[in-house]
């Protein structure tokens, strides 16, 4: 699933400005599917201007190419769309974006001369409960289908025989957990929304980035493999076949997700069905490599997951959210001076909500999440070495049976570790740091740009800050 996260250094060759949105965005989807290899094009409706038009766009723009590859059959585009429990502002765009689907219909009957529904599945992010997703899939079923079929007035004819039919009947709703609370409640809020449907299949997306942004690395992962797990379960349980999706971006903090470690990212997740391919990973490695990572997960079967001991793993999650809280709050001022020159790539509005969003930790503050991560690496301060004080030596030991890639991921990460950076953290984030993971290589390109980062922070010297930070993101190829 190509997405649209900003997280790239590098801009594409087709990008109309710093800022990629509009149009750069409806060639993106193209280039994900025609040269990339893609599946799916996730397309972003919350935080930003939507293009309502964007089948009608690809379909007339890349008519050749849409003609062999149905959208909707061959490829996919997916919405994710705005929740209204906790982006109030943006509510009504969710009812916009329903409204939107039979509209796209219309267009691809008019393209394929035959029905072929090119969008009939949304993803719903911060997921908390499974009436948030009923209200999307009946609002739809019910108002934006089902008014085809009232008469305008007493006595008039029906909608659809004026407007035409409304297609399709139904669309599937896939729930997005952000966050520890649902996402290891994600079995059963999903179990409540499949309840009394006639679903055989049901796709499950799992966050990646921002519960690393909330507890730290490992508890991210922890929550992954645990809701991972419930959902194995539920599958077992119901019948219902669940297809998980997971949003890893490149960094090891965000996922791994990157064309050199695919591997290791298939071994970790054996039982992800669909992976996110997020900006970096696109447009900062070479084309031929991307193009060789993204076969791989196309041609590689989803596999039952190993199982782990989910007591221990929350015992892990809750220690090592604990000790990430407790060095975030001092750390939060030096973040937020370094984020403010991370270039933001995309032409966004500001999300609201949990605080992945809206960056509440206790009482500081933060950036998003692709800013967080570029700060900290700008700075030489990996953010996977974040909270790892909290982890005893057994805990270490037994990770191996539940964070397959633990050692290799912190190793990876070491490498853009400086340790000129004690020279500007805050005391007790010195002193919670925990460095001894075994031989690492530095690279050394990024140690030097970033010295002169951290001197520059030291000195409070603004003239390049930015310039440099780019300069070391080209380096580790993804910007955050």
């Amino acid at each position: 699933m190509s997405t649209q996260h900003p997280d790239n250094v590098n801009l594409p060759f087709f990008a109309e400005s710093q800022d990629m949105s509009g149009d750069d965005e409806i060639q993106e989807a193209y280039y994900a599917f025609s040269h990339l290899g893609c599946d799916e094009q996730m397309w972003d409706c919350e935080g930003k201007e939507v293009d309502d038009f964007v089948v009608r766009k690809l379909l007339t723009r890349y008519e050749h190419f849409f003609k062999s590859n149905r959208l909707g059959e061959d490829v996919f585009l997916t919405l994710r769309v705005p929740n209204p429990d906790v982006e109030k502002q943006e509510a009504k765009v969710l009812i916009e974006t329903l409204e939107s689907i039979p509209r796209s219909c219309d267009a691809a009957r008019l393209f394929y001369d035959k029905d072929v529904p090119p969008i009939f599945e949304v993803i719903l992010p911060m997921t908390v409960s499974h009436e948030s997703l009923n209200r999307i899939y009946y609002y739809y079923k019910d108002f934006v289908v089902g008014k085809q079929h009232k008469p305008f007035y007493q006595g008039d004819i029906n909608v659809s025989e004026w407007i035409g039919e409304f297609r399709p009947e139904t669309i599937s709703v896939i729930p997005l957990f952000e966050d520890k609370e649902h996402m290891l409640e994600a079995h059963n809020i999903t179990r409540g929304f499949i309840k009394n449907k006639n679903i055989k299949h049901q796709r499950v997306f799992i966050a990646r980035s921002d519960p690393a942004m909330n507890y730290g690395m490992v508890s991210a992962i922890l929550c992954n493999k645990i809701a991972l797990q419930r959902l194995r379960r539920l599958s077992d349980e119901t019948g219902v076949i669940i297809y998980p999706i997971l949003g890893a971006g490149s960094p090891p903090f965000r996922g791994h997700c990157t064309p050199e470690n695919i591997d290791s990212l298939l071994e970790e997740y054996p039982d992800v069905q669909t992976f996110t391919v997020q900006s970096s990973f696109k447009y900062d490695n070479p084309v031929s490599s991307v193009i060789s990572a993204v076969n791989k997960i196309n041609n590689t079967q989803m596999m039952r997951g190993f199982d782990i001991d989910e007591g221990k793993c929350i015992e892990i999650i809750d220690r090592v959210a604990d000790a990430y809280r407790e060095i975030i709050e001092p750390l939060a001022p030096l973040i937020n001076h370094v984020s403010a020159f991370v270039p933001k790539r995309r032409t966004r509005k500001l999300h609201v909500g949990l605080f992945g969003y809206a960056r509440s930790i206790g009482k500081v503050k933060l950036p998003r999440v692709i800013s967080f991560c570029a700060a900290c690496y700008s700075i030489g301060l990996p953010p996977e070495l974040l909270g790892l004080n909290a982890l005893s030596s057994g805990d270490v030991a037994c990770m191996k049976d539940m964070y397959t890639n633990f050692l290799f991921d912190i190793k990876s990460a070491m490498s853009y570790f400086n340790e000129d950076v004690f020279t500007i953290l805050p005391e007790e984030v010195k002193k919670s740091l925990k460095l001894d993971w075994g031989d690492y290589r530095t690279n050394p390109e990024h140690k030097a740009i970033t010295s002169r980062i951290i001197k520059a922070v030291r000195d409070n010297d603004k003239s390049n800050l930015q310039g440099m930070l780019i300069e070391a993101a080209h380096i580790r190829r993804f910007l955050g």
